[in-house]
């Protein structure tokens, strides 16, 4: 019963989230709903388990959401990323015009911009240039999420998005952890990802199919001569990048914190000194970015200012909340026990003496009953992590690899119907999941698929 329990609230959270209904609220409800399969109290269940669980994930991740989101939208009011997805769009021409809202999705989100922001700041393009090449509509979800939801998003060291700051404090890692085994998954997910869109294409276009007709949320183009220079608006980006690299790999290893921040007031706990320093030097890197998105172009910001930022804070509430509901929701999951018959069968997965195969599964199962990358991966590290560790220490495992696996791996079935980001995607472009999920839920076949075949591949050449 508490495991039939458990698969009844997965699929009833699903249904709900596919109709459109928020997470929010259903979350809580379906874990009671779960809780009571095992019997379970109702109330302590959601006072004493989900509510502290929702509550410390915001309190742990909340300052990416939110400089995140401010980030993106003062690059939007500064017209910083639009001058960016416009270069692209211009140069590639509409030949290619779904690489080129991958490239324009990819650049933002690699640079720093909260994924739902980047959705945001594409979707006009994306809906114009798939006007003009008579490309469905339906595949625009999917294509932006190629740019946003996969390789840039967990995949290329050193991306500042939140799915790759979180292993840090467990493995003591950086952005820059396994840099050829995530490069090589990137430029998989990348080329596998557009051969699949094209194709796509190609078979909606050959039975006669175009952009077609009575669509909602059809954006509004209106030309703008106040952009800046487009080499200019990347300035913000790379400065996210280059700010983190410095600060976690020369100014942070330099400096001797542990012997005053393990003590009150602080009390850090002395392992995750170094990962919890990284989060700081990612905190700072965002506080740069949207510093000089402010300067690079004043005449458009001006006036603007307190949009951007109220826009950005609002926005960053309802992203932080989708996802620690189902952080919420999934952790009422983990305390069932039925879920331990679960857990028990994941660690038992040995992928030839590496946890890495563990891992992998592990984090993906978790992330697709959460509907979250990173709720899915904080509960697998939370509960899992130390084990892994400890298990990669006696095989000789690079503990890198155990931080890009399970980047990768959240990456892979977090993108079910009940996923905070699909569903926004999708409200954006005023499409339904009935319309466009299938093919978004390809490109996350695709990913989820890479992670496994790079395990198997390191397993024999021992990269890292």
């Amino acid at each position: 019963m508490a495991v039939l329990g458990i698969l009844l609230s997965l699929a009833l959270l699903m249904f709900m989230a596919y109709r459109g209904f928020s997470v929010i609220f259903f979350a809580p409800v379906f874990a009671i709903l779960a809780a009571i399969f095992s019997g379970m109290a109702i109330m302590p269940t959601y006072t004493e388990i989900f509510l502290p669980n929702l509550a410390n994930y915001v309190k742990v991740y909340f300052p990416f959401f939110l400089l995140g989101a401010v980030f993106g939208k003062v690059m939007e009011e500064s017209g910083a990323a639009k001058a960016i997805a416009k270069a692209i769009v211009n140069k590639l021409g509409k030949k290619q015009a779904m690489l080129s809202v991958v490239l324009s999705a990819a650049i933002l989100t690699y640079g720093g911009v909260s994924l739902f922001v980047v959705a945001f700041a594409v979707y006009p393009f994306a809906a114009s240039i798939f006007k003009e090449a008579d490309i469905p509509k339906r595949l625009v979800p999917a294509t932006i999420a190629l740019g946003a939801f996969t390789f840039t998003m967990d995949a290329l060291p050193g991306t500042p998005q939140i799915q790759n700051s979180i292993p840090m404090k467990f493995f003591n890692t950086d952005l820059y952890a396994a840099p050829i085994f995530g490069t090589l998954g990137a430029i998989m997910v990348l080329v596998g990802g557009i051969a699949y869109l094209e194709w796509r294409k190609r078979t909606a276009q050959a039975a006669g199919e175009g952009y077609g007709t009575d669509h909602k949320n059809e954006p509004e183009i209106v030309e703008d001569g106040n952009l800046p220079n487009p080499l200019l608006a990347t300035l913000p980006l790379v400065s996210v990048l280059v700010v983190t690299l410095i600060l976690q790999k020369i100014v942070f290893p330099s400096w001797n914190i542990s012997s005053w921040v393990t003590q009150a007031p602080y009390n850090i706990v002395k392992t995750g000194v170094v990962g919890t320093m990284n989060n700081w030097a990612l905190m700072i890197a965002l506080a740069v970015g949207i510093a000089l998105a402010l300067v690079i172009n004043p005449t458009r910001i001006k006036g603007n200012l307190a949009k951007a930022i109220n826009a950005g804070a609002i926005g960053s509430l309802l992203a932080v909340m989708n996802t620690a509901s189902e952080v919420g929701f999934g952790n009422v999951i983990k305390s069932l026990p039925g879920f331990q018959t679960i857990a028990h069968a994941l660690m038992g997965i040995n992928g030839g003496g590496s946890p890495l195969l563990s891992e992998a599964v592990t984090v993906n199962v978790l992330s697709g009953v959460t509907g979250s990358a990173s709720g899915g991966m904080s509960i697998a590290l939370d509960t899992f992590g130390k084990s892994y560790l400890e298990w990669a220490t006696r095989a000789n495992i690079d503990p890198q690899l155990l931080h890009r696996v399970a980047s990768m791996a959240s990456g892979g079935m977090d993108t079910l119907p009940h996923n905070g980001a699909v569903i926004t995607l999708l409200g954006i472009a005023g499409l339904t999941h009935k319309q466009s999920y299938k093919d978004i839920f390809a490109i996350t076949l695709l990913k989820t698929g890479t992670v496994f075949i790079l395990i198997l591949v390191q397993g024999v050449f021992h990269f890292v």
